[in-house]
C-alpha cells in the first residue's frame, strides 16, 4: 500500500497494484510450494525406509554372531535349592544332583561380659581366620575402652579381613557378648581371637595350637553357658552330583560339570535329588530368528506403504506413496529377495534355505515361520542352522552386504536426503527472492500508478480552469441560458 490513492483520477489503485502482484507471486508461489512438498515427502519417505533398513541391519548383526550359537543352557528342576549357568564349552547332558549341607562361614561370640565392660589395661587382641592364618591381625585395645569402642576398633581393623564385629545384649541379665561373623565360607576358616594380655583374656575366643606345624589343631567350641566359642561353624559345602559325593569350601561351585556353574542355596529333601540338564539355547537362537523375520516383515510393509497408489473415492486423488515409482526401492527389494532365495552350503546339507527351517515367503512378499519345523531344525540340526546364519558366506553377511550401500553414512539414501535438503534450503531462498522482487514491483507500479493519478489529476484542474475562461469569454452563451 502507498497511503490514500486514486484522489486526482478517481481509480482504485490499491485494487489494481494487488491484482497485477497477485499475478505475479501466485505462479511462482503455486510452483515452490509443489516441489516443497513432494521434496519433504520425499525426504520423509526416504527417513521412513532408512530406519527400516537400519532394523533389518541390527538383527542381522545379531543373528551373524558365533556366540549367538556358542551359548549353552543350564537349567535346575529345584530353583529352591540349585541354580546353575553354563558356558560355551559345556556339553550337553543331565546331571542328578544331591545338597546335603551349605557352605558356611564363621560366626563366633565372646564370653558373657558386663554390660559396662572396659579393658582394664592396654593390650592386643590377634584375630585369626582358620589354622593356616598363622599372622592374623593385630588390633590395639586402650585401657578404658568400653565394647563399643573395641567394636570399632575391630571393625576398622578387620574390613578388609571380611570380618565383622558387633554386640549382642541380654536385657534378663544385664550383659553383653561381642560376635564376630566371617564372610569367607569353607571348612577351616573359623574366626579366633587370641591375646597374650591378661587385661584382655576375657575378649579371647579359642586359641590355635601351633605346637605340631604340620597339623595346627584349633581348639575353638561351641558356645555353652557364657563360655566363649562358635555360634556357627566354618563348614564346607557336601553335595552329590549323579551318586559321587563332594564337597566344595563355597556355595557357588565352578568346573565340577566342566564349564557349568552351580549355586547351591538350600538343602535337598533326602533321596530327593534334582535335575540339571545342559543344553543348546533354542530358545535364545529362535528369538533372534524371529527379530529378523520380523524386522524384514516390518521392511517389505514399509517398502510397500512408500510405494502405494491407494483410490480414494470417485472423483477423487489417489493417495500417492512417497517413493512411487523410486528406482532405489526396486533395486533395494530385489537384491534382497535375491539372497534369500538363494541356497547357503553344498547339496546334501541340512539346511539350505530358510524353507527348510519352516520360513517361507508370502503372497505379500513377508515371511511366515512355522514354528513346529523350525523347532525340529534347531533341535536336529542345531550346527547346521548356526552355519546357515553365520560366517563370511552365511545369509546374514550376504544380506547385510546387499543394504549396507543404503545405510552406511555417505551411502545411496544418505547422499540422496542430503540432496533433498538442499533443495528445501533453496526453495526457502527462492521465497525471500521471490518477496524481495514483488515488494520491488509493488513499489514501483504503486510509483507509477500515483504519477499517472497526479498526471490526470492536474490535467483535470487544467480542464476546469479552461472552461471557467473560456464561460467567461463576450457572446458565449452559458449553459443553462
Amino acid at each position: 500500500m502507498a497511503g490514500i490513492t486514486g484522489i486526482g483520477s478517481g481509480i482504485d489503485i490499491n485494487s489494481i497494484v494487488g491484482a497485477m502482484v497477485n499475478a505475479e507471486r501466485a505462479p511462482k508461489e503455486a510452483q515452490l510450494a509443489r516441489l516443497e512438498k513432494a521434496s519433504t515427502t520425499k525426504f520423509s519417505a526416504l527417513g521412513q525406509l532408512k530406519s527400516a533398513l537400519s532394523e533389518l541391519q541390527t538383527a542381522l548383526k545379531d543373528l551373524n554372531n558365533p556366540s549367538l550359537f556358542e551359548k549353552r543352557t543350564a537349567t535346575s528342576s529345584n530353583t529352591t535349592a540349585l541354580t546353575a549357568s553354563a558356558g560355551s564349552a559345556a556339553l550337553a547332558g543331565s546331571y542328578q544332583v544331591e545338597v546335603g549341607r551349605l557352605a558356611s562361614a564363621s560366626k563366633v561370640a565372646t564370653q558373657t561380659l558386663a554390660s559396662d565392660f572396659s579393658a582394664t589395661g592396654a593390650g592386643t587382641l590377634t584375630v585369626k581366620l582358620g589354622a593356616g592364618d598363622e599372622a592374623g591381625v593385630d588390633v590395639a585395645i586402650e585401657a578404658g575402652d568400653d565394647l563399643a569402642a573395641i567394636r570399632d576398633k575391630l571393625n576398622t581393623a578387620l574390613k578388609d579381613k571380611g570380618v565383622s564385629a558387633n554386640i549382642v545384649n541380654d536385657p534378663a541379665g544385664g550383659t553383653s557378648r561381642l560376635v564376630l561373623s566371617a564372610k569367607e565360607t569353607g571348612a577351616g576358616k573359623d574366626i579366633y581371637i587370641e591375646t597374650a594380655d591378661a587385661a584382655l583374656a576375657d575378649l579371647a575366643i579359642g586359641s590355635i595350637d601351633y605346637s605340631d606345624p604340620d597339623n595346627p589343631v584349633g581348639t575353638l567350641a561351641a558356645v555353652s553357658g557364657s563360655a566363649a566359642g562358635y555360634l556357627e561353624q566354618a563348614s564346607n559345602a557336601e553335595f552329590k552330583i549323579d551318586g559321587l559325593s563332594l564337597s566344595s569350601a563355597s556355595n557357588t561351585i565352578s568346573n565340577a560339570i566342566p564349564d557349568v556353574t552351580l549355586t547351591l542355596v538350600g538343602k535337598t529333601e533326602a533321596d530327593k535329588p534334582l535335575s540339571v540338564t545342559i543344553g543348546q539355547d533354542n530358545a535364545g537362537v529362535k528369538s533372534s530368528i524371529k527379530k529378523f523375520v520380523d524386522t524384514y516383515n516390518k521392511l517389505i510393509s514399509t517398502t510397500s506403504e512408500l510405494t502405494n497408489v491407494t483410490q480414494v473415492g470417485e472423483g477423487k486423488a489417489p493417495v500417492v506413496g512417497g517413493l512411487v515409482g523410486d528406482a532405489t526401492v526396486r533395486t533395494l527389494l530385489s537384491g534382497v529377495r535375491s539372497e534369500l532365495g538363494n541356497p547357503v552350503g553344498a547339496s546334501g546339507d541340512a539346511v539350505r534355505t530358510l524353507a527348510d527351517l519352516g520360513i517361507t515367503t508370502q503372497k505379500d512378499g513377508t515371511l511366515k515361520i512355522d514354528d513346529g519345523k523350525l523347532d525340529s531344525a534347531l533341535k536336529d540340526n542345531y550346527d547346521a542352522v548356526g552355519a546357515f546364519f553365520t560366517g563370511d558366506s552365511g545369509l546374514m553377511k550376504r544380506l547385510e552386504q546387499r543394504i549396507e550401500g543404503y545405510t552406511q553414512v555417505g551411502g545411496i539414501l544418505d547422499e540422496r536426503m542430503k540432496g533433498l535438503q538442499t533443495t528445501i534450503s533453496g526453495i526457502d531462498k527462492q521465497k525471500e527472492t521471490l518477496n524481495r522482487r514483488i515488494e520491488q514491483l509493488q513499489t514501483r507500479l504503486f510509483a507509477q500508478f500515483n504519477a499517472m493519478d497526479s498526471l490526470v489529476g492536474q490535467l483535470n484542474q487544467t480542464s476546469d480552469r479552461l472552461a471557467q475562461a473560456l464561460g467567461s469569454l463576450p457572446g458565449v452563451v452559458k449553459k443553462g441560458s
